[in-house]
């Protein structure tokens, strides 16, 4: 095991590779499946002394509640920035945020943050190196306490119970 683990780290990412390289490819010859699992294989390989091993996921039933709350209110926040942009008179409040971060592992950061930049309206614009504040743009933003609080609640406190940190 532990020797396959070497020539192959990430055999999930390798057979995701091969799959995305054949269909941008449109087609199934011999020559891409070949340079595809060359790629597939190599690729994982370069990357994988940067990897860090995530946590576990102690509780899946809240990780798939979590992603279709971010998939609501990604929709949501589209109709906001939409107005937003096309509010005639020209209402926008952008401010940056020093969020105080109650995660410890870096996983589970990388995640919030992910999902702050995937909202839109919102960018995760950097991780203090000490690990303790995430800045944040915000778009419009009337309270920064209220934006704070609202991050913590639907975002933050739900990936510590998911990754029990």
């Amino acid at each position: 095991m532990i020797r396959s683990r070497r020539w192959l780290p990430m055999p999930i990412l390798s057979i995701l590779l091969l799959v995305v390289w054949l269909l941008l490819q449109q087609s199934i010859g011999l020559g891409h499946w070949l340079l595809g699992g060359v790629l597939a294989l190599l690729i994982p390989l370069a990357v994988a002394p940067f990897y860090e091993n995530p946590p576990l996921l102690k509780r899946p039933g809240l990780m798939a509640r979590y992603i279709v709350r971010v998939l609501g209110d990604i929709i949501l926040a589209n109709l906001q920035v939409s107005w937003i942009i096309l509010d005639p008179r020209g209402r926008m409040n952008p401010a940056f945020i020093e969020y105080p971060l109650q995660l410890t592992q870096n996983f589970p950061i990388t995640v919030l943050a992910s999902t702050i930049t995937l909202t839109p309206g919102t960018v995760s614009a950097h991780l203090r190196m000490s690990g303790k504040s995430l800045l944040i743009h915000a778009l419009d933003v009337d309270d920064v306490d209220a934006v704070i609080h609202e991050i913590h609640e639907r975002y933050e406190r739900p990936l510590m119970e998911i990754f029990e940190c």
